[in-house]
């Protein structure tokens, strides 16, 4: 299991918003002269783009079966630095650089196309230098390879529409404006060596820092990281489209582990992430967050397992929350095609909840790309156009609770047959519906003290000993750090623990108040992603021994 956790960042409640009006924004926009192909064609790579989707659209078609009514041409440039460390000495670093095409080919028509469940589209490693022959080469083996995929997808499609009696609900793809979008291109700007030494001594603090090196002894890995990415995507379309966007993203990771008495895992991390050097912790700041992490350790050790079920509230930090909302939510208000013959509108838990509610009525959820800073740092999940040559745009997914939107591509569903500009794709990936910045707000949000109290006064009236707060989560929304608070408030570390049935149904009925600040999380997945969420109580919920098979022990100490 992979001991990293994303970046989270504690940030204050609420944030300013400048409201212009749309008459400054119009002049704005008259004000700055708008790119054409022939400025896009200043820059090498896009010249040979075009050129070879030019060539493609007049010569690209078989004798007697369809021709392509949509082609788009993908190159992404990837400048990636990784450095890594364990127990006080670096493991070694990479520093990588290359190109890779993606082209996809559609035949039929925006009703009807060749689209389906598989790819629809090749993939070719290009050249780093900006050649014209070379890069179009790369570029006509995909897209010769991409039609005929598309050409045998087509005829699939046809055959699988006449064994179905329900027709499809909505189109195959959505026409779009065209736009022309030129971004400066970002490079990676560091000192690898700094790097490098700066990860490999917050490895070893476990063996140098003073106030934990008495536990030395106790610990089994103590492992950090550090990478760092910049992207520069161009892409064109047969419709007109033509982008350069670029994107960077940082982040430094630190893990340790150990094992209690009784052979149980116990394992912390923390990272520091954002979309520039400067949004990272500073070399003190991220060495005391990593001695903090070791010195829990031995409070993990000492720690009483967790009861064996308790079903009772549960006050979730901000920062447990925001991963909660990361693995619940993002996911649900994404709409994906639905199998062929069925009236779905989409997929996923919530396919069924247009208009519904699937959240408390104090909740409303936006996604909002364009929103690149909250107090000040990057955030990751941040963009302007997406992989699909869409404008991003902010969409009010949930309002009082109830669903209202669906974060689209331009892969259309029932009720919605426009793309909103969430079209995100991995490296060399098919686009797919995202998330991008993810902010769950709260109307009348509670300060933590309120929340506690509130945590409390639901122990009284339900007649329990103690109830639960969970501070931080791992992988699948397994508690970290997870309290047992007494009446008194006093709260007890336990350790061991599961939650058993933690899910949409439980945000949606048992969520009873909601925290005013917000935590900032970034994901840097194959799709990066960031989720501002504030601390969330909720009514009722199954806590469990976890009952793992623990590993023996070591059988003799570590080397000092």
């Amino acid at each position: 299991m992979n001991p990293f956790r994303p970046f989270a960042l504690f940030a204050g409640a609420g944030f300013l918003a400048a409201i212009l009006s749309g008459t400054c924004l119009t002049v704005s926009a008259q004000s700055a002269p708008q790119p054409t192909r022939a400025d896009a064609e200043k820059d090498p790579v896009l010249k040979a783009m075009l050129t070879e989707l030019d060539r493609s659209k007049t010569q690209l078609q078989l004798k007697d079966v369809a021709k392509p009514f949509f082609i788009q041409y993908r190159i992404e440039e990837i400048e990636r630095f990784e450095t890594k460390a364990q127990f006080g000495a670096t493991t070694g670093s990479q520093h990588n650089h290359g190109r890779v095409a993606r082209v996809t080919v559609r035949v039929g028509d925006y009703k009807t196309d060749s689209s389906g469940d598989k790819s629809d589209g090749a993939i070719q490693m290009e050249v780093l230098d900006d050649d014209p022959i070379a890069l179009r080469t790369a570029l006509w083996l995909a897209t010769d390879q991409a039609y005929k995929n598309a050409l045998a997808a087509y005829a699939q499609k046809q055959a699988a529409l006449k064994q179905v009696e329900t027709p499809p609900q909505a189109d195959d793809f959505s026409q779009e404006k065209p736009i022309i979008r030129l971004e400066e291109p970002l490079r990676l700007k560091l000192d690898a060596q700094a790097w490098e030494a700066r990860v490999a001594r917050d490895s070893g603090l476990y063996r140098t820092d003073s106030t934990v090196k008495a536990s030395q002894h106790d610990v089994q890995y103590s492992a950090g990281s550090f990478s760092a990415m910049a992207k520069t995507t161009w892409l064109v379309t047969s419709e007109g489209t033509i982008v350069r966007k670029s994107a960077a993203d940082y982040q430094e990771n630190f893990a340790v582990g150990t094992q209690a008495a009784d052979g149980m895992g116990l394992e912390r991390s923390y990272a520091t992430s954002g979309t520039a050097l400067k949004d990272l912790d500073s070399p003190d700041t991220f060495a005391q967050h990593a001695v903090s992490l070791i010195a829990s350790l031995t409070d993990l050790r000492k720690a009483p397992l967790v009861e064996e079920e308790y079903h009772g509230p549960l006050l979730m930090s901000s920062d447990a929350a925001a991963d909660t909302m990361a693995t619940l939510v993002a996911g649900a208000v994404t709409a994906t095609r639905p199998k062929l013959g069925t009236e779905a509108r989409t997929n996923g838990p919530f396919a069924s909840s247009y208009h519904a509610r699937v959240l408390p009525e104090f909740l409303d959820v936006l996604d909002d790309p364009l929103m690149k800073n909250y107090n000040g740092k990057g955030l990751v999940g941040a963009y302007d156009v997406d992989d699909e040559g869409v404008p991003a745009q902010a969409v009010k997914l949930i309002v009082a609770g109830q669903l209202e939107n669906y974060l689209l591509g331009r892969e259309p569903v029932r009720d919605f047959p426009q793309s909103n500009g969430h079209g995100r794709a991995a490296i060399a990936g098919p686009p797919r519906p995202s998330i991008g910045v993810l902010e769950v707000t709260a109307k009348d949000g509670l300060t933590d003290q309120e929340l506690n109290s509130k945590l409390l006064e639901s122990a009284g009236h339900r007649g329990l000993k103690n109830v639960y707060y969970v501070s931080t989560m791992g992988g699948n929304l397994m508690p970290r750090l997870l309290y047992r608070v007494g009446l008194d408030g006093k709260r007890e570390l336990v350790r061991g623990a599961v939650f058993d049935d933690l899910d949409q149904r439980a945000l949606r009925a048992d969520v009873v108040a909601a925290g005013k600040q917000l935590w900032v999380a970034n994901y840097l997945g194959e799709i990066p992603e960031t989720v501002l969420a504030p601390a969330l109580l909720i009514d009722d919920v199954t806590i469990r021994r976890a009952n793992n098979k623990n590993d023996k022990l070591p059988f003799y100490p570590p080397p000092e």
